[in-house]
């Protein structure tokens, strides 16, 4: 393992009905805040009012920022950094996933910024300071309730890019499995597609020798193959949906990397596909991950395959490693095909014509030391095979 330093400043609130330690949370850290949120499921499950009850009882007065996008736009960044400038906000709440989560982040660290917020995400500069920032997570996926990073999207650019910085961090993040009883299916699968995807991210890596970390890793996701059906099947499944949404959390909230390098590949293929076509990322992972590990599939790549396959498939040990990393790598697409996800790039009305465009803006230096290392041409021929 490689040196590191580990520190997550984030106050989580695990459980139903941890809810009512949000007010008081909130107030020892701000007085008035903006409140995120998309499309307005919250207002229909009821959790914009559970939060609501909590400001109103601790006197803390807030402006609402409804609409946040499922690939979260910087121009809603701008607009929360207006209405907090304007308004005299010193503190953002989201209520939802992680899109409302990362737009939140924008906000707070753009507010102490006096350029463009998209200044972040280009990686003009590094966030140092931002509002304090509050979670309660409506979906398991992206983890942002305990990490430092946000996605934000450009249009104009067809540009979609990450900042992060220890101000990011939530101060108190909510996880109340029954808020995600009535996430729909497909949000779910995807969801469950994105945990493993960041879990997969820090598995493969070209260290291996993190034993500890590995073994959660396989942890991850056997609980994901075994509860992400389950939250399909019976939504409101409160084992289910618990396991799920701690999945999420601890799948990208550092510890799996530590000791490693970690480039993100997949994810930075993916990431030109949300922002050329606003796919949902969850089944754009699913769709690319398991063409990911067939083309880095080789002789050297093969063990790890091969132990993917024990551990977390439950394969036979005594199969030759290659059968092993093969059927391993099988069970992964028709696991996600399963879900009701899709398997192709042509099933969501993508075809070749952006590829190489979407290749040479995904590749970044850490292409060279990733698990196999990618040139241009190498993604360019995994969109190819996603098809």
């Amino acid at each position: 393992m490689t040196n590191f330093t580990y520190s997550i400043p984030t106050v989580v609130h695990f459980g139903q009905g941890q809810i009512q330690k949000l007010g008081a949370e909130i107030a020892a850290r701000a007085r008035k805040v903006l409140v995120v949120y998309g499309g307005g499921s919250v207002k229909r499950n009821g959790v914009f009012d559970d939060a609501a009850e909590q400001l109103k009882s601790h006197g803390i007065p807030w402006v609402e920022l409804p609409g946040v996008e499922p690939n979260p736009r910087v121009a809603t960044v701008r607009e929360g950094v207006r209405l907090c400038r304007e308004e005299g906000l010193n503190g953002v709440l989201a209520l939802g996933g992680g899109s409302a989560i990362d737009c939140a982040k924008g906000i707070a660290a753009g507010f102490y910024y006096d350029g463009d917020p998209w200044d972040l995400s280009a990686k003009k500069l590094t966030p140092e300071r931002a509002l304090p920032i509050f979670a309660v997570l409506t979906m398991a996926a992206t983890g942002s309730e305990m990490d430092d990073i946000a996605v934000i999207s450009n249009p104009e650019t067809n540009e979609k890019e990450s900042f992060a910085g220890p101000c990011c961090y939530p101060a108190v993040s909510i996880l109340d499995p029954t808020y995600t009883y009535t996430l729909p299916a497909f949000q779910t699968a995807a969801g469950t597609a994105d945990i493993m995807s960041h879990t997969f991210e820090n598995y493969f890596s070209p260290i291996e020798d993190n034993y500890l970390a590995d073994s959660l890793a396989e942890a991850i996701l056997r609980s994901c193959i075994k509860y992400g059906p389950k939250a399909i099947q019976t939504p409101d499944d409160y084992e289910a949906r618990a396991n799920l949404m701690w999945n999420a959390t601890w799948a990208i909230n550092g510890f799996l990397k530590m000791g490693k390098p970690v480039s993100w590949s997949v994810h930075r293929m993916e990431h030109e596909l949300s922002a050329f076509y606003d796919v949902t990322h969850g089944a754009g992972l699913a769709i690319l991950t398991p063409n990911w590990m067939r083309y880095v599939l080789n002789e050297r790549t093969e063990g790890r395959f091969a132990r993917y396959g024990t551990a977390v498939w439950d394969l036979d040990a005594a199969l030759p490693a290659r059968r092993l990393a093969e059927a391993a790598i099988e069970r992964t697409r028709t696991f996600f095909t399963s879900m009701g996800l899709p398997a192709t790039l042509s099933e969501i009305g993508i075809g070749p014509e952006h590829f190489r465009e979407m290749a040479r803006k995904a590749r970044i230096g850490g292409f060279d030391s990733t698990f196999v290392p990618l040139s241009v041409e190498d993604i360019v021929k995994i969109y190819e095979m996603s098809l």
